[in-house]
């Protein structure tokens, strides 16, 4: 069940994705349409290798960065960017690095809140990111996310290779698992206004 979840929910944001670049070559000034692509690559960066999801992941910085030069107040693009900034911090073996992302991603969480006050899931983001994913980020990075997530450490035989890579994509995961749980990385919730149907959220990890 849950991996017809989850592929239903990879067709979904790669379609979003390829509409929203056959949107872009007609009109490249449409923010809402950079925004859907923005947040599609978010949610298909937890599909990915490690490396493919950190690439992935500065795609949609660029598109959802794209989308402010647009319409600097358009308060979903900064808040998929707060998400954005999150996952790759998840995904930054050196803890310095990773904070100065979580930084990043407080203060387009707070812009997000700024520009809609009364917006619950901005505010909750907002919390979570001052409070809770600092916590967090120390804790995985401390109990070796950085060896898990580069590969590294030793390694004495193919079979424990093979275990290394599954531990690594179990853990990768269960870590996007936390950011989907903590921060809500689901690209629909918030846009009242997308032209997307609607989709049920993924359960918790």
């Amino acid at each position: 069940m849950d991996m017809q979840s989850d592929f239903d929910r990879l067709l979904f944001f790669e379609h979003a994705r390829k509409t929203a670049e056959a949107n872009y070559a007609k009109n490249p000034l449409d923010a809402e349409n950079l925004t859907r692509w923005g947040g599609a690559l978010v949610e298909l960066a937890q599909f990915q290798s490690v490396s493919d999801s950190k690439k992935m992941l500065l795609d949609a910085i660029s598109k959802l960065e794209e989308a402010i030069l647009v319409d600097p107040k358009k308060h979903e693009a900064i808040w998929c960017l707060g998400n954005a900034h999150t996952s790759y911090a998840f995904l930054t073996p050196e803890q310095d690095e990773a904070r100065e992302y979580f930084n990043k991603a407080a203060q387009y969480f707070q812009q997000a809140v700024d520009e809609e006050p009364g917006n619950e899931l901005y505010q909750k983001s907002l919390e979570v990111a001052a409070k809770v994913l600092p916590i967090i980020i120390c804790i995985v990075h401390r109990h070796g996310l950085g060896q898990l997530l580069t590969g590294t450490g030793p390694s004495t035989s193919s079979g424990s290779k093979s275990s290394k890579k599954k531990k690594s994509s179990d853990f990768k995961y269960d870590v996007f698992g936390w950011i989907i749980l903590a921060v809500g990385i689901v690209a629909w919730v918030g846009f009242a206004k997308s032209q997307l149907p609607a989709a049920p959220p993924p359960p918790p990890r």
